[in-house]
């Protein structure tokens, strides 16, 4: 190790990470479960527009990992509002204890509507998600809509735990709304040939046609789960989900994981913000 990178270490341990596109942090319950986090900003010249959640977070005799990706597409107000307010919204469901997947639901729901009610200042973009809730260290929650992705990894083996919400899936959904999918030569199919996702927080204009119903899984982390995975679509455009847990399989800090997994993908050509968060069980 150089000098430098000695003096970044104490600076660090110091002050904590000076990178804000970059952090990590672990679990008080269980030790080895760790966490990390970065993002890259693509190549388009709009301002950033992924935005992360990764923090322990204790409640009375409890202890959640809360983890999140929000992808915004022209806007970076309404991830930004996700960031702030979503899991706020599912924590005070009064069922959330009891019911976890229902009160999700109900809160990925009330936010969406929340966010229409203030279109006007946050304006006519959306936002996917993808949010996963460890509640004391055994029980994972995931929950998403649009193509932000969350994969497990049991040993050796990546496992998909949400839906990439596409048009050309939900076809029969949005043209029973009223809307259409176009499929224009060249181009990916889109919802009234202007939103390349089926489901998305926001997009006023759009959303007669289109949902915010997440799709909702629940895995139980047991002695094979190794890792998991989120990330936003600038990843997985360009990396399968095993290929990404074959890229991380021997990187034991989860910082440094994810990073690597950013930066792999900007090695494949990905012109997408990317945004990554892994989470280590061992």
């Amino acid at each position: 190790m150089t000098g430098r990178e000695i003096l970044h270490k104490m600076k660090e341990k110091v002050l904590g990470p000076s990178d804000p596109d970059s952090g990590k942090g672990k679990s008080k319950m269980s030790h080895h479960i760790t966490h990390g986090f970065h993002l890259v900003k693509g190549k388009s010249h709009h301002a950033m527009e992924d935005y992360v959640v990764a923090q322990f977070k204790q409640i009375d005799d409890h202890e959640l990992g809360l983890f999140a990706i929000f992808d915004g597409h022209l806007s970076h107000e309404i991830p930004e509002y996700l960031q702030s307010n979503l899991f706020n919204n599912i924590l005070t469901e009064p069922d959330f204890w009891t019911e976890t997947e229902n009160a999700v639901r109900r809160a990925y729901c009330v936010t969406d509507t929340n966010i229409l009610e203030k279109a006007v200042d946050l304006g006519k973009g959306g936002s996917t998600a993808v949010t996963a809730i460890l509640i004391d260290c055994q029980k994972l929650v995931v929950a998403n809509v649009g193509d932000s992705r969350a994969i497990i990894c049991n040993n050796g083996v990546a496992k998909q735990l949400s839906v990439d919400h596409e048009p050309s899936t939900e076809r029969e959904e949005i043209e029973n709304r009223g809307g259409f999918v176009s499929n224009f030569p060249g181009d990916v199919p889109r919802v009234d040939g202007q939103l390349a996702v089926a489901r998305a927080f926001g997009d006023k204009s759009l959303k007669k046609h289109l949902s915010s119903e997440p799709h909702v899984m629940v895995a139980l982390i047991d002695e094979k789960t190794e890792f998991i995975v989120l990330a936003s679509d600038g990843l997985w455009k360009v990396m399968s989900n095993q290929e990404v847990a074959d890229s991380i399989k021997d990187i034991k800090d989860a910082r440094a994981a994810a990073k690597h997994l950013t930066e792999e993908a900007v090695n494949r050509k990905s012109s997408d913000d990317i945004s990554c968060v892994v989470v280590r069980f061992q």
